[in-house]
């Protein structure tokens, strides 16, 4: 079983790398990534992660924000 990632984090670099080395492990997938917290809803629904990794700065929505939307959204 692959699990499926969405990552969210403002800062590209960090993204980037944590994204890549995350994709080394066989078992893990990242499915979408994102730079604010206000997109996490919408690729949570494109994607369907089962699990999503966020930063808590971000700007749009933080990332205790983007939880509780995410929460709400895709339960």
């Amino acid at each position: 079983m692959t699990i499926r990632l969405l990552l969210a984090d403002d800062q590209a670099l960090v993204l980037g790398a944590l994204a890549a080395l995350l994709s080394l492990e066989p078992d893990l997938t990242v499915v979408a990534e994102v730079g604010r917290g206000d997109e996490v809803v919408a690729a949570a629904r494109s994607s369907a992660p089962d699990v999503a990794l966020l930063d808590v700065e971000m700007p749009g929505l933080d990332g205790i924000e983007a939880t509780l939307a995410l929460r709400t959204a895709v339960p």
